[in-house]
């Protein structure tokens, strides 16, 4: 009889906590799900725009022409890992970064919104609930005295192949987390475009 009271009682009561808020699964349970990406490796020097540019930076007092970043995204048997290694930016500087669903261009928010596991059903994406790095891809750090970097993350989860991100994105800001504020990281201050594969 307790044992049957104790599983009717709610999780509040047992946990303190209330129960997590519900989250559509990406892919419905009755569509089929497309298979994950390959692990890609890109490697590139940052540069003024100009057609076919894959590294380019938007403001050259914060990722200087010249500064390289290299992104590998590695499937895994759990999921997928992510780094990033970076050199020649500003000294002692605190970057956010994060995997968008557009290529780089000309214009900064040509690489659209941040790439979500659980894809936020309202743009935009600004809710902690979805706008979070369990839920993204976070690779926010800050430079040594050489300007260098290194950030990887891993995530239980693989890349959509039939939406996967294709933009490695710097911020000039770490990334908030508040509620309004969750995913917003200040301005786009470089781009590096993850080839389709």
């Amino acid at each position: 009889m307790t044992r049957a009271l104790a599983l009717a009682l709610p999780i509040t009561m047992i946990t303190g906590f209330p129960p997590a808020p519900d989250i559509a699964p990406a892919h419905p349970a009755s569509a089929t799900v497309p298979a994950s990406l390959p692990s890609v490796e890109v490697v590139g020097t940052f540069a003024a725009y100009r057609p076919g540019s894959t590294a380019i930076t938007y403001d050259p007092a914060v990722v200087p022409a010249g500064a390289t970043a290299k992104l590998s995204i590695t499937r895994t048997g759990y999921g997928t890992d992510v780094a990033v290694t970076l050199t020649g930016l500003t000294a002692g500087r605190m970057y956010g970064a994060h995997l968008h669903v557009g290529a780089c261009a000309a214009d900064p928010e040509a690489a659209g919104p941040h790439y979500q596991n659980h894809r936020d059903p309202v743009t935009p994406s600004v809710n902690p609930v979805y706008a979070n790095p369990g839920n993204e891809v976070w690779l926010d750090f800050t430079t040594d005295a050489a300007g260098s970097a290194t950030a990887t993350v891993s995530h239980g989860w693989d890349f959509r192949a039939d939406a996967p991100p294709h933009a490695l994105v710097l911020h000039a800001e770490h990334t908030h987390t508040a509620p309004g504020e969750a995913g917003k990281a200040g301005a786009r201050v470089a781009c590096l475009t993850v080839p389709s594969r």
